[in-house]
Parts: structure tokens; sequence; C-alpha cells
């Protein structure tokens, strides 16, 4: 059985949210304050289970992130336990995209008092709060971001983001708005999930094998760890650099990101 409690302890909240639009805002900012957004066991050689009791295991019992996959299928199970009527969506992420994307990326459509929604808890490239699926909604995140839902003419719908770069994981342009993913209300099944993530992991070209990345969002901002490239956006305050040493690699790991490595985890991440 799904444990609520130890996830609550997880993020930090005191008690069960609202089964509203209220309360769904409320539970993924909380997650994605506490949880961060990684893919270092895809670095590290470990295959991504996604089935439920792995990733309750994983993000919850051991303090670890993970990537839209896994996040996302936690956050199904969250809203479950609630009450929340949602499934799951696959969209095609634009950023930097030169052309049609695949469909790599996962979040959940959430249906709350004859109103379709949209949460996201695992896109790790900026912080999108929960928004009503209706043509141009527009919502501001905590960075001052503002977000915009538009119906696409080839790809059902389009999110788009318009927002200080600085506050992503370095994929975004510049400021101005610009499209960050597409997607469709289509039904997905776990095989369809199963693909996207098996893809997503294992393709020699996806971008979670070709760097480390760690980000987590801040209560006004973002953190990302690229590689060994640091960069902390709190408003139009940005803080960066390179990590030349893996013990200030190791502790910037605990301290920022709450992910605890091993002394071989972190030469074997470091050395890449």
């Amino acid at each position: 059985m799904f444990d609520l409690d130890s996830y609550l302890a997880r993020i930090a909240l005191p008690s069960r949210v609202t089964v509203d639009a209220e309360g769904l805002a409320r539970l993924q900012r909380a997650h994605r304050l506490a949880i961060p957004f990684e893919n270092l066991d895809v670095r590290l050689g470990r295959p991504i289970a996604i089935d439920s009791a792995s990733v309750f295991a994983k993000l919850v019992g051991a303090r670890r992130g993970g990537y839209c996959f896994e996040q996302n299928r936690l956050l199904l199970d969250v809203l479950a336990a609630h009450g929340f009527a949602a499934r799951p969506l696959l969209a095609r992420v634009w950023l930097r995209a030169t052309d049609v994307p695949p469909t790599t990326h996962t979040f959940s459509l959430v249906h709350i008092d004859g109103q379709d929604w949209i949460a996201d808890a695992g896109f790790g490239g900026s912080y999108s709060p929960p928004m009503p699926l209706v043509d141009g909604a527009e919502a501001s995140g905590p960075d001052g971001a503002r977000f915009r839902l538009a119906r696409d003419v080839q790809h059902g719908w389009m999110l788009l983001r318009d927002g200080h770069p600085g506050n992503t994981d370095g994929r975004s342009a510049g400021e101005g708005w610009e499209p960050q993913y597409s997607f469709t209300t289509d039904r997905v099944w776990d095989a369809d999930l199963a693909m996207g993530n098996h893809w997503t992991s294992t393709y020699e070209e996806s971008r979670f094998r070709l760097a480390n990345i760690v980000s987590i969002i801040l209560p006004r901002g973002f953190a990302t760890l690229t590689g060994r490239h640091y960069r902390r956006c709190v408003g139009q305050e940005v803080t960066e650099g390179t990590i030349t040493d893996p013990r200030v690699y190791r502790m910037r790991m605990s301290l920022m990101f709450g992910i605890d490595l091993t002394a071989d985890e972190t030469a074997t991440l470091f050395a890449e």
C-alpha cells in the first residue's frame, strides 16, 4: 500500500492537501521544492524502474531524485491516495529542438470539479504551476516566469514559457514566449511510458545519456548542476561557476540538492 505519510514527510507537508486546484498547486510546489530532478542513475549505468514500488523506494525511501518518468509516477500515486482523478500524458519537449522531438516527457492530467488541469512534478527544465486545460490560460511561477496554454494545429496543445532564462536548465534561448512542450490528451498506457522511459535512459543521443543533470526549484528561483557547471538564480541574481574538486561536487550535491553520493559514485560522476 502507498505510504502517504512518509511521502508528506519527505516533502515537508504537515498534512494532506484539499482535493481541489489550490491543493494540487500546493502539493506540486512542495514536491518540487523537496525532490530534485536528476539523471544520475542513468549516468551510473543503472536501469530506471518506473513501477510504483521502485519509484517510492528511490525518491522517498532513499531520498533521491529522478527524472519525469519517476517523478510523475510518484505524483500520480500521491494524487490517487488523496482522491484526485488523474492519468498520465506524454509530451514532446521543444526547447532547443531542431526537428519534431519524440515523446520523452510525461506529466499528469487531473480532473477537478468538471475541469481538466495539467500538473507536472517532473519537468527539470523549469517550473510551471498546475494550469486549467483551457486555450489561452496563463499562470505565473514562483520565480516570476509566465506560462500559457495554446491550441496547436499539428500537436494538440502547446505549453509556452516567458521568463528569465537563468531559471531554467540552460536550454532557454532567452526571454520571450518559447514553446516548452506540446501534447495531446490521448490515453497513455503503461507500455507507452515504458517505451519513453527506455528511449530516454538508453538512447545514446538522449541528453540524459550525455551529461549529469541535476536541478531543483527554489522558493523564488532555480538551481542546476549540469556536468560540473553550477548555476543558482534567485530573482534576477545569478551565481554560477565550474566545480574543479570532486569533494566540492559531492558537498554541493548534498547541501543544495539533498543527494548524498558515495565516494565511488562521486568519482564516477565527476570523471564523466
